[in-house]
């Protein structure tokens, strides 16, 4: 049965999770405000890093580091296997214990080099450790405690509930992306005399005029498009008046709860400026389409809307994201509307609120689903707009600097800018290991016994508690995949527009598109392909190297320790070769797997009762009782029902086998349209049980996942050579592929 707006808000007062003994004793001291005034607080944190810093610096020599990473180890295994927020507090500490031993070792006895080379080598390897251990901690500090904000209802009494605008900017998408949006809008559980909806159309095209007069809603354009999708809004903005802004990118098709669920916090808060929901996606994103993740693996955008904006809700910090969220007029104009000075228009925007002392929410419940990017070309276009905006936001408009802002926001901005500056360091830890490799380049000075000792827990410790913290929004290693993709593509961006903030322009990132064959995108692959050339020549130059010293242990040792390394960054960047195999996808509206209740009816009048399968805006496909078979092209009508609500629809049969059915609709009236929408796309509940029976993360499991598709990816990346070499001398041989910098 179909949940409804209120079913939504009800099961936010579900039973809290259990808790084991160490949490509720840990609360209670909480509880007994220990630390409940400031001052008490203040002097309980320099004391806490006075300790920190004793533990950091005493020296230990090699064995006794080794037992007390040993003890540190059980512990962090033992907690792992408790419950609760305190569990997870204590293996945060132990893994900030071993970072910070780790990093203060690595600072003051393996950084006295002999010669330039080496100094050079080693110089680029510690600053990307420093960065990396930077960012741990402040992830860290950032996701300890995620705030679960619960929906707050709005009034009993419709006549209390305020105004909205909804905009739905578009630019160069075809009508067929932006329709569903639109009907969804339209069917949004809403009185209707305090909703209006804009399409903020800046390709002013003459299709989506009359669409828009046909359905009833404004058809908003500008005689510029300045400023992009910032300046569309912005002009929006000057000739509506609605008390509430809700956004949503032209393929974001909200749920009918989209308002009730997100108004109601504004009516409590009146500071409240903005509140944000997750950004959901039906289709398949480059890296799960072409690695065959789908559903299974959380995707590249998870870790953000699962488990980061929620960490940012504590300390008042979530992020605008530009679609999905809702806004208050009042304080949106009293900044001059969206940001404009940067690419990333949406997080400038919730800075300049932050500033102001406004305050913002997240609600870490799926209400409204999207498009994926469709190919990894236009993946990486995106992520270079992303990173590019938030190095000028860096530049121009620092979290660090200024009034406004408390320390708990500046430092969740600051990791936010910081984490798209992964390019160098990322690129230096997959290069790093060929120094020895090839040139003999001692860019750690220390046994490979000593650096195990100290690296490993560092390692080992970060590993498993940001799987604790993670576990079902992304899968250990995943994060490495990511970045080595990406990593080449995003060094120079941020560095020209750390240079020069002004550079760059907004780009769409393109949906809706089709592939019609496979192929291996080898222009887009090619860092990837030079970097892993030059870890497999250091494999062998390694190999050669323990063949002629083999007589010297430390050296046989330190050779050892850099193959497994470069052995580490072949898989990874096997992986990422294989993310640049494109997969067919034939469709250009996916299918979106659900099920929920149907009913199929014969032109004879027999009516079965079934379920839905899967369903796209072209058709459905249902399970039917036992092993009923329907013929092929028989003309039928399904029935999509929403609680007491039902839906009709005239369709063909497509496919059929004993108890199951394809179908396609006949054509539909705007009206069929409209409530085809309502019955799938716009349900309340139809996002919020997507990772239903995911597996949770291990580390050794996913780190057995990413290492198969790294081994997959390099055997494919043999079949594709061979196969393009074949087709390139027949005069058969065709590319296909996305400008990253253009999306096009």
């Amino acid at each position: 049965m179909s949940a409804t707006p209120e079913d939504i808000l009800a099961d936010t007062d579900s039973e809290p999770p259990r808790r084991s003994r160490f949490d509720r004793f840990a609360s209670r001291m909480v509880d007994g405000r220990l630390l409940g005034s400031k001052i008490v607080a203040v002097l309980f944190g320099i004391f806490a890093l006075a300790v920190l810093y004793f533990v950091w610096t005493v020296p230990f020599e090699p064995l006794q580091q080794l037992i007390f990473a040993v003890c540190c180890f059980v512990c962090a295994l033992l907690f792992r296997r408790a419950q609760g927020h305190y569990a997870t507090l204590v293996m945060i500490m132990l893994s900030v214990i071993a970072t910070g031993r780790y990093m203060y070792w690595r600072l003051t006895e393996t950084t006295h080099w002999q010669h330039p080379l080496d100094a050079a080598w080693g110089l680029l390897l510690v600053s990307a450790e420093v960065y990396a251990a930077l960012v741990l901690m402040l992830g860290y500090f950032q996701t300890a405690w995620p705030l679960k904000r619960k929906p707050m209802p709005l009034p009993a009494d419709r006549s209390l509930w305020p105004t909205v605008d909804i905009f739905i900017p578009t630019y160069n998408e075809p009508l067929s992306v932006v329709k569903p949006t639109i009907y969804a809008a339209i069917a949004l559980d809403y009185p209707r005399d305090k909703l209006s909806i804009h399409v903020l159309d800046d390709g002013r095209r003459a299709e989506f005029k009359a669409f828009c007069e046909e359905v009833g809603v404004a058809w908003t354009i500008r005689s510029n498009n300045r400023h992009a999708k910032a300046g569309n809004i912005n002009e929006a903005l000057k000739i509506t008046d609605g008390e509430y802004l809700a956004i949503f990118d032209c393929d974001h098709i909200p749920t009918r709860s989209f308002l009730q669920i997100g108004l109601g916090w504004f009516l409590r808060d009146k500071k409240l400026s903005m509140l944000q929901t997750p950004h959901h996606f039906f289709s398949a994103d480059p890296f799960e389409k072409n690695l065959g993740t789908f559903r299974n693996v959380p995707n590249e955008g998870e870790l953000f809307y699962g488990l980061v904006q929620d960490g940012n809700d504590l300390w008042n910090a979530t992020f605008f994201c530009g679609s999905c969220a809702l806004l208050r007029r009042t304080m949106v104009e009293e900044i001059g509307g969206i940001a404009v000075e940067t690419v990333t228009e949406d997080a400038h925007t919730a800075l300049k609120l932050h500033r102001r002392g406004y305050t913002t929410a997240y609600l870490a419940i799926p209400q409204a689903a999207g498009l994926a990017t469709e190919n990894l070309g236009g993946h990486i276009g995106q992520r270079i707009r992303w990173a590019r905006g938030m190095t000028q936001i860096f530049r121009i408009d620092n979290p660090l600097y200024g009034r406004g802002l408390s320390f708990g926001q500046r430092l969740c901005y600051l990791n936010a800018m910081m984490h798209f500056f992964y390019g160098i360091p990322r690129l230096v830890f997959l290069t790093a290991p060929l120094a020895y490799l090839f040139f003999n380049a001692h860019i750690i000075e220390a046994l490979a016994g000593t650096i195990a000792v100290y690296a490993l827990p560092h390692m080992f410790h970060a590993s498993i508690t940001n799987s604790r913290m993670q576990r079902q929004f992304r899968h250990s290693f995943w994060s490495e995949v990511y970045e080595s993709v990406l990593a080449s593509y995003i060094t120079a961006p941020t560095l020209l527009a750390m240079i020069n903030p002004k550079l760059g322009k907004f780009n769409v990132t393109a949906k809706g598109g089709r592939i019609e064959e496979q192929y291996f995108d080898w222009s887009i692959s090619r860092p990837y392909l030079i970097l892993l050339v030059l870890n497999l020549l250091g494999f062998v130059a390694g190999g050669w190297h323990i063949a002629t010293n083999w007589h010297s242990h430390s050296e046989v040792q330190t050779t050892i320790l850099n193959l497994a390394w470069t052995g580490y960054n072949m898989l990874i960047l096997g992986a990422s070769v294989a993310a640049a195999r494109e997969q067919r996808q034939v469709r250009s509206t996916p299918r979106v797997a659900m099920r929920f209740p149907a009913s199929l009816r014969f032109t004879t009048g027999r009516t079965l009762a079934c379920e839905t399968v899967d369903y796209a805006e072209g058709g459905v496909a249902l399970n039917l009782p036992g092993d009923v078979h329907v013929p092929l092209h028989e003309s039928v009508v399904v029935s999509l029902f929403r609680g007491a609500e039902e839906f009709v629809f005239p369709a063909d049969v497509t496919y059929s086998v004993p108890g199951r059915v394809g179908l396609q609709f006949a054509p539909l009236t705007r009206a069929q349209e409209l409530e085809f929408v309502q019955s799938t796309f716009a349900r309340a509940d139809a996002w919020t049980s997507w990772a239903e029976g995911r597996e949770l993360d291990t580390p050794l499991r996913s780190l057995g996942h990413v290492l198969s598709v790294g081994v997959s990816g390099i055997a494919g990346l043999f079949e594709h050579l061979h196969a393009d070499l074949r087709a390139l001398i027949s005069g058969k041989h065709k590319t296909a592929t996305q400008d990253p910098k253009t999306g096009k």
